[in-house]
Parts: C-alpha cells; structure tokens; sequence
C-alpha cells in the first residue's frame, strides 16, 4: 500500500530535476503527510540526493509511529528525530541535505517564513536555495481512487449527522448548541472530526458564509442553514443546507431558496473533464447576477477539497485552469439578505467524464426546502 507514496515523491523529484534541483526540503503539513503517508506534528520531508527523510522533532526514543498520531509513515521512509530539544526539522533537514552531497534545495517559500529561511541558510551557506512553488499542491489535485473512497465516507458521515439532526426538535435551541451536536455526531459515526468550524445560522444569520454560531435560539419561520463536514483519515468534505423552521415557507423564502438551488444546480451541471474552472464559477453566478443579486456574492462558488478544505482549484471568476477527471470540488453559492437571512446549499461532487456518469455527487442529504 505504501507504493503510492513513493509514486508521488518520484513525480516530485521530476519536476525538482527539471527545474535543477536534485534536493527538495516540503514543510506544509499536508504536503508531508501527501507524499509520506501520515505527517506527526512539525515533521518535514527530505528528498534526498541518494536517501529521502522524514525529520520530525520529538522527545528521545519516541518512534515516529507514536509521533504520527493518526496515520503511519511510509515503512520504506527512513525516518530521522532531530536529537537537540527545541531542534527544527526543517534546519536539521537542510543540514542532512548537504551531508548527502547537495549543492541546491528545493523548498516551499510559500509556507516558510522569513526566519526560518534565514535559518536554513545559516546552518548551510553553500547550498542555493530555490523555490519549489506550489508542485505539491499542484500534485494533490487530481486523487486517486482511495482518496477518493475517503471522501465518500467522509461524505457519508456528514450526511448522517445532519439526517439525525434534522429528525429531532430545533425550536428553542441555539445556533452553538447545534454546532456542537452536529460536531459530535460526527464523531460518533466514525470521523477523526470535523473538517472545519460547523455553522449554523438562523433567521437574520441564515446564508452568510462562514458564519460562526451564536446564542441565537430558533425561531418558527426562521431560514436556518447548515454548513459542516467531516474529516476521514485526514480527508476533508462539506456539506452545506437551508431548511425553514415550523412552518411553510413564504414566498419570498421559496423564491430565494429556488433562485439559489438553480444557482448550485447550473454549477454542478457544469462540472465536465477540460472545463475552465471560471466557466464553472460563471455558470452558477450568472444565474444570480442576472436575478439581482450581484454584490455581496462570494469571491467563489466553489474550491478543491482533500487533505485541507479549501485547496486547488478554485471555481472563481479569475481563476486559470481546467478540471480533470477525479477532481474532488465544492459547489457553493449562496444569497445573505441583511436582516432577513438567506440560503446556501453546498455539495461535494467528484469530476468524472459522461461515459462514467458525469459529477460524483457524494453529498446526498436532500436539497429539497424542508419545513422541519
């Protein structure tokens, strides 16, 4: 099983060879874990001139399996603790990096700060540093089936969490006490944890992205959207949804919860192998622009989803690029009233070609407007 992992530090060191560096020094702890298999806290990855390194920082006699936490290393990855209390891996690796002959290393000047570049550095004056730009991620977008199979049980667990959610009484309850709820019974049902912060958001705070619970107790008649998602062996999926509490909705609730799920559905529709990534972002966003509903929009519809919650693509007007197949993204747009509230609904979909079916979606909590 841990042949992937040497697969993916082989394209790595292709791309650093044909930029002229034999040597790569990653320290984004999703970029380790990525190319490693598990990534314990502060450890960082060598690719070595003749041996590759898994440095991490951990009291003496700790093996790296304890300091992994959750996930284990690749077995053919030689793993080296940095023996000085206090010792950063990222310097200790620099150092290893010119005991191996090393007269150039790759590092991800994105992620390092001044300091620690500064570091590295000075423990190695000959060694030219370069940057490795963004090859990981770049690595990292298209999954393979197994991340993918992560993704889906991920998804899986969200949707029980909110399906049990749904079943019991909301009137009364604050936004914190459901975003806890939700956040342990993800848990319950099988999830390292939640992906990111729940949110919940009622009445006047409904639709607003990212929104962080209050006390606010749910009102009859009040939106109440839901965002949330789980995290399963370190990957990380989201599901967003708005329901009308009590009673049946007015109209303009129906009118704007219609306009959105046209939104979301234009988005998802959208989502083909070799389609710009803006193309997607302005499939769905036009279907709020020419409603009205220009400003206060996103600067995204939509993101990559993996290892982090908000990684490459982006679905945005600016963004560059096009999907390929087994790409994991959100499709998330969404409408905030001021005062009033408003709707989001957010799915996780996997990019797949027509012969195969078209969009994976792995969210599947009903999108219909609910009155609970």
């Amino acid at each position: 099983m841990f042949e992937v992992y040497e697969t993916r530090r082989a394209r790595l060191r292709e791309r650093c060879n044909a930029s002229g560096s034999a040597s790569a020094l990653v320290t984004r702890p999703a970029n380790v874990r990525y190319l490693t298999g598990a990534a314990p806290q502060g450890a960082v990855l060598l690719l070595g001139r003749t041996q590759d390194l898994l440095v991490y920082g951990a009291p003496p006699g700790t093996p790296p399996q304890a300091a992994a936490g959750e996930g284990r290393p690749d077995e053919a990855l030689r793993v080296h603790a940095v023996p000085s209390p206090g010792g950063d891996p990222a310097v200790a690796a620099a150092g290893l990096a010119v005991s191996q002959g090393a007269e150039s290393l790759a590092v991800e000047e994105h992620h390092l700060t001044v300091g620690r570049h500064r570091a590295i550095a000075s423990v190695a004056p000959g060694l030219r540093l370069a940057d490795v730009g963004a090859a990981v991620e770049q690595l990292r977008v298209v999954k393979d089936e197994e991340e993918i199979a992560c993704l889906r049980i991920g998804a899986e667990i969200a949707d029980q969490a909110l399906g049990e959610l749904l079943e019991s009484i909301l009137v009364g309850r604050t936004e914190r006490h459901l975003a806890l709820e939700l956040e342990r019974r993800l848990v319950d049902h099988g999830a390292d944890g939640p992906a990111f912060r729940t949110s919940v958001g009622t009445g006047p705070h409904s639709g607003r992205r990212g929104h962080r619970p209050t006390d606010r107790r749910v009102e009859e008649g009040d939106f109440l959207s839901v965002c949330l998602g789980a995290t399963y062996r370190g990957y990380r999926c989201e599901i967003g949804r708005t329901f009308v509490i009590g009673t049946s909705p007015a109209d303009w609730q129906i009118e704007l919860y219609d306009l959105v799920f046209a939104s979301q559905r234009a988005g998802r529709e959208a989502l083909v192998p070799g389609a710009a990534y803006r193309e997607v972002d302005r499939a769905a966003r036009q279907v709020l622009d020419s409603a009205g509903y220009t400003e206060g929009l996103p600067a995204s519809t939509g993101h990559g989803v993996g290892l982090e919650i908000d990684e490459e693509p982006q679905l945005a007007p600016a963004a560059m690029g096009k999907l390929d197949a087994c790409v994991p993204v959100t499709v998330e747009p969404g409408v905030h009233l001021p005062g009033r509230g408003g709707v989001r609904i957010d799915d996780t979909l996997v990019v797949r070609p027509e012969a195969d079916g078209g969009p994976e979606l792995l969210t599947i909590t009903t999108k219909e407007l609910l009155a609970l």
